[in-house]
């Protein structure tokens, strides 16, 4: 398929090829972001309740605000940043170690050894809890009615289910509740997305 999405056997997972994502420029215009997945499908920048994306940063300068939006950052590749965020150094050169920050504080990036590529979620903190979290190896993906559980390959491959493949970049997203197993040969990254009571 051209939008390189398809779905899988297992009803509730809707597979996300890394191959159909289209590159786009940051809402700042300063670096290229490939989206994922995000909620509503379709939603822009300015009206998502979350989006995932994979980010290369290949120069210094300021990341994009977001008003009302909380971050969780995961570096995938490069030796890492030193980034400022609403004046606070914080060094980021731990790669797969998510790291969590308001997106509405202002923030920049020093490079710290050349082009990185980071693994991003951001979420409107007053209608979505997100948790992120890096494994490998086996475990069992436990999703409960009402979240979605969004599947990420960061480096060598993983397999859901009992046959779903999934190569580097690739994702699965997973809205059927129930339990799943996940087989990762390297590091994958599980995101937890479950709306606030209102």
């Amino acid at each position: 398929m051209t939008n390189g999405t398809s779905s899988g056997t297992d009803g509730g997972v809707r597979v996300l090829r890394a191959a159909g994502r289209q590159a786009a420029p940051w809402k700042n215009g300063g670096g290229v972001t490939r989206e994922v997945a995000v909620r509503p499908e379709g939603a822009g920048m300015e009206d998502f309740l979350w989006r995932a994306s994979l980010a290369d940063v290949t120069a210094d300068g300021p990341f994009s605000a977001f008003p009302g939006v909380d971050r969780t950052l995961t570096l995938a590749e490069g030796a890492g940043m030193d980034l400022t965020i609403g004046g606070v150094h914080r060094l980021v050169d731990e790669r797969f170690a998510p790291q969590r920050f308001p997106g509405d504080q202002p923030t920049r990036c020093r490079l710290l050894g050349g082009p990185v590529v980071n693994f991003n979620v951001m979420y409107r903190r007053d209608a979505v809890e997100a948790e992120v979290a890096v494994v490998r190896g086996d475990l069992t993906l436990a999703v409960s009615p009402g979240a979605t559980v969004l599947v990420v390959v960061l480096d060598a491959r993983a397999v859901l289910g009992d046959s779903l493949r999934l190569g580097p970049y690739d994702a699965a997203l997973v809205t059927a509740p129930g339990n799943r197993t996940l087989r990762c040969a390297g590091r994958a990254a599980v995101v937890r997305l479950t709306p606030r009571p209102r």
